[in-house]
């Protein structure tokens, strides 16, 4: 029995030996195709206990009951992810990253295409910052939501404040929004 046991613990030490941690450029695949599925479990296993995401003067920390409420914004958009391209540099990523979804169509932006620096602490994203965004035209989206947003203001004011609304509320106002925008104004 004894020999049996000496046996098992060995192979078990072996095999914990063996694992290897996820190189940079797949904890990022990981997190992508996490919010691409609605895999918000797959999400915290990659994600630091604190994640800093910086969009131009925007810099939000997130713990990961904030990071779900963001998860659930974006969910009710419809949104998918795809990397187009991955660069690892020392402790950071830098990723090229396509994003359908309901509200960048409406905004004549789909897909928006986009590069971020992704750093790492423990092994885990720790920071995503905007870096660059690939060919949007940026008129074309601020007309389209000021417009929503006017026209909001006066035929629906229980909807106004959805722009700016980041809760899972939020986005399901800003996709009614939308809809009635549509159909009110006969958008094909």
């Amino acid at each position: 029995m004894k020999p049996t046991i000496l046996i098992l613990s060995l192979l078990l030490a072996l095999t914990g030996c063996n694992t290897q941690k996820p190189t940079h450029k797949e904890t990022v695949t990981a997190y992508y195709k996490a919010f691409d599925s609605g895999n918000f479990n797959k999400i915290k296993e990659v994600a630091n206990d604190s994640l800093t995401i910086v969009s131009g003067d925007f810099v939000v920390p997130y713990n990961h009951a904030s990071l779900y409420a963001m998860f659930k914004w974006d969910s009710i958009f419809k949104s998918s992810y795809e990397i187009i391209e991955l660069e690892e540099k020392g402790n950071e990523v830098i990723a090229i990253i396509g994003q359908k979804n309901l509200r960048n169509a409406f905004l004549e932006n789909n897909p928006l295409e986009y590069q971020v620096k992704i750093s790492f602490s423990s092994n885990k994203i720790s920071k995503i910052e905007d870096l660059d965004y690939e060919g949007p035209d940026w008129n074309i989206w601020q007309t389209k939501r000021d417009t929503l947003v006017s026209w909001v203001k006066v035929n629906h004011p229980e909807l106004d404040g959805f722009v700016n609304d980041m809760t899972m509320n939020g986005a399901m106002n800003y996709l009614k929004a939308i809809e009635l925008y549509e159909v009110e104004n006969k958008v094909q």
